[in-house]
């Protein structure tokens, strides 16, 4: 792959990038329905292909948030097209990396040093290149470590760049004007947390010692005496990413244990900490033969507010689905109904989000559950694509939902993709929640 020799960090520079890439989508388009008015048969998947290759191409360029943004809709496959969540993949462990030039122009600005100057080895090719920064391999007295270095100008265009790019995300997505203005919202308040290269080594820090526990599960040590506001320094771990990893055809007993250290894992920070891991993409996992699962980046840390755990987790409680009441009284709780909607849309929201929950909550109904079942994978995105298209949500003037929920079901799609790949079978523990909405 190609290294990058520079990042475009001057407000114009980047959106021209982002008009350049909007243009190119509104070509792709026209061309489309031209070719389209000689082939009423053609269908749009060559179109999406084009404007996935063009949208990544800029975006991938830019780095920051309008990669990771990218990063997050490959997750969320409700979103888009396959053709754009497989190319948006990429930006989760592919991305261009910096030249070694601009490498040691970024460690010297953050750090007063060469990464020469301050470990043994620094290997200027990076290893992974992801949305916010790339890693290098390094070593020091005798330990292979991993240092990780953010990208020039992430942290200061974040709040511009998504500005600039909503143009593009409303041609993209299937939101309406109110979810797509709060689903930046959040992204940007995320994003600002993830380029605190300070904040995330203390989270990292704290939560795998809380984490250090549970079974099947690794974590790097972290090292503050050589990190800084743009440089993380942690160890090097051994292993393999996911499609490397299935690649050697682990047997189902391995999968098995990975899927249920990678539940374990989950449930444990959801449940306990009321805090988790909300970036459940295949690049922050390794995995080794013997069943073990290594853990990185924690730059994003979703903090669950308790009245909205307490209302989210009621509802996956299988004795609370036949009872309309209090099923009623949580989802306009939780803003899926509002105090505004007229008897026959509460009705209708009702239905539709009763489904929804039911489909997500399903494997919490089962002692053991088969995320290898590829018809219940395509249940659940294939009934978030139908939400995602009825026009009383397209046409409304409000989004639906809590903010809450964008980051916790977005970690719930990442990892039932995630066990649906490893076709995982896991032992499920229900989670306790004795809240009591109020009616």
């Amino acid at each position: 792959m190609k290294n990058q020799e520079s990042i475009p960090t001057s407000k114009v520079a980047r959106a021209t990038q982002f008009v350049k890439a909007t243009a190119k989508v509104g070509g792709n388009y026209i061309k489309h329905y031209g070719k389209k008015l000689m082939d009423p048969s053609l269908t749009k998947d060559q179109l999406h292909s084009d404007n996935a290759e063009d949208v990544y191409e800029a975006l991938s360029n830019l780095k920051g948030s309008a990669l990771k943004m990218a990063q997050m809709m490959s997750m969320d496959k409700s979103l888009l097209p396959k053709a754009y969540s497989d190319k948006f993949a990429m930006s989760q462990y592919s991305a261009p990396p910096l030249s070694g030039p601009l490498v040691i122009k970024t460690f010297k600005g953050s750090i007063g040093k060469s990464p020469f100057d301050i470990f043994d080895s620094f290997n200027l090719e990076a290893s992974n290149a992801a949305s916010i920064g790339q890693v290098h391999k390094a070593t020091k007295d005798g330990k292979k470590l991993a240092v990780k270095i953010q990208y020039p100008g992430v942290a200061s265009s974040i709040s511009s760049d998504l500005k600039m790019a909503r143009p593009l995300a409303v041609q993209l997505l299937n939101l309406n004007d109110a979810e797509i203005d709060r689903y930046f919202v959040e992204v940007e308040t995320k994003l600002l947390e993830e380029a605190d290269y300070q904040l995330e080594l203390r989270r990292s820090i704290e939560v795998t010692h809380l984490c250090e526990g549970l079974e099947n599960v690794f974590f790097p040590n972290y090292y503050p005496e050589y990190s800084s506001e743009k440089i993380i320094t942690m160890d090097w771990l051994e292993g393999l990413h996911l499609k490397e990893f299935l690649a050697t055809n682990p047997s189902q007993e391995v999968r098995n244990q990975i899927g249920q250290a990678l539940w374990d894992f989950y449930h444990f920070q959801m449940h306990t900490l009321k805090a988790v891991h909300a970036d459940p993409h295949p690049g922050n996992f390794l995995f080794t033969q013997d069943g073990k699962l290594g853990i990185l980046d924690f730059g994003c840390i979703k903090v669950i507010p308790e009245d909205f755990y307490g209302s989210y987790f009621a509802l996956i409680n299988p004795n609370i689905l036949d009872k309309t009441d209090k099923m009623m009284a949580i989802f306009k709780e939780l803003e899926f109904i509002l105090e505004e909607d007229s008897e026959h849309l509460q009705g209708f929201f009702f239905d539709l989000f009763y489904k929804m929950i039911e489909i997500l909550g399903r494997p919490f109904t089962h002692s053991t559950f088969d995320f290898g079942d590829d018809a219940y994978v395509a249940e659940v995105y294939g009934y978030f694509e139908y939400v995602a298209s009825i026009k009383e949500l397209k046409n409304a003037n409000a989004a639906r939902g809590s903010q809450h929920g964008l980051y916790v079901n977005r970690t719930f799609f990442g990892l039932y993709t995630l066990l649906n790949d490893l076709k995982a079978k896991i032992n499920v523990e229900l989670p306790i929640v004795s809240y009591e909405p109020s009616v």
